[in-house]
């Protein structure tokens, strides 16, 4: 397999990468043959994955222009994947030109492109890192540069937390990372659930198996166990709801049923 400009060397291109594997999703060019094959074969169960990424990404703008219009101008992005059209810098300093932001993701593809992307501005940084390892999160001379954590931070967790088992303590990692941030940081969330995706459970549990066969193992949580990412934050309204239903800016109802196979919520720190 011949390897692309573009791809950092050192990485593994004949692996399949969850980020690759959202960037595919997306419509993005930045993914190899064999994310492209992992993704078609997770789309033979869940055939609306692409609008549950679309949604996705509608959430998170909306949730970092909320954030914005509450005053807060600084966001920490942990599993921000391969950068696309809108993201969090932009809407954010398109709300507010002072608006900071650190980036944060493990893939090397990511972190690349980031880099990038982001180069020459003074405002947003990339950092290579792992939501397991919190405490190297905030240690990072990034986060010491761009973010002052004696005031409110927009922690944004999109669709990642559910690429973290159990056993890596993912509750512990949350509450690492809250227990750093000032009063009035907010957390942003969104996380997949078999609650929520219109295809019976044992269809959705196929693209789960997908994931778990590349070694990216897909922890589907229930309503209950994602709310639990929220203690110690008071969860605004409208609650955990539906990724379209968090403060839509249109009217729902003709929206792809698979928009709505994601929970999504912000909360604040009192």
């Amino acid at each position: 397999m011949e390897r692309p400009a573009w791809a950092p060397q050192g990485i593994d291109i004949s692996m399949p990468s969850v980020s690759r594997i959202y960037d595919y999703y997306l419509g993005g060019s930045h993914n190899f043959e064999v994310d492209r094959e992992a993704a078609r074969k997770a789309m033979e169960f869940v055939p609306g994955l692409p609008k549950v990424m679309q949604a996705n990404r509608a959430f998170m703008r909306r949730a970092v222009r909320f954030a914005a219009d509450a005053g807060v101008t600084q966001f920490l992005d942990i599993g921000s994947g391969i950068p696309t059209f809108g993201n969090v810098h932009e809407v954010a300093e398109a709300a507010n030109p002072e608006s900071r932001v650190v980036y944060v993701d493990h893939d090397p593809v990511a972190v690349a492109h980031s880099q990038a992307v982001l180069e020459g501005n003074d405002r947003a940084r990339i950092v290579a890192a792992d939501l397991r390892k919190p405490q190297e999160i905030l240690d990072s001379p990034e986060v010491a540069e761009l973010l002052d954590l004696d005031r409110p931070v927009a922690l944004l967790l999109v669709s990642v937390l559910h690429f973290i088992e159990n056993s890596d303590d993912p509750y512990g990692a949350v509450a690492a990372l809250r227990d750093a941030l000032a009063p009035g940081s907010l957390l942003i969330l969104c996380h997949a659930s078999y609650e929520t995706i219109p295809v019976p459970q044992e269809q959705s549990a196929g693209a789960v198996g997908v994931y778990n066969n590349i070694r990216n193992p897909l922890v589907m949580r229930t309503r209950e166990e994602v709310g639990r990412f929220f203690d110690g934050f008071e969860l605004l309204e409208p609650g955990l709801v539906a990724m379209p239903d968090w403060r839509p800016e249109a009217p729902t109802e003709q929206e792809d049923p698979f928009a709505f196979a994601g929970l999504a919520g912000v909360g604040r720190k009192a």
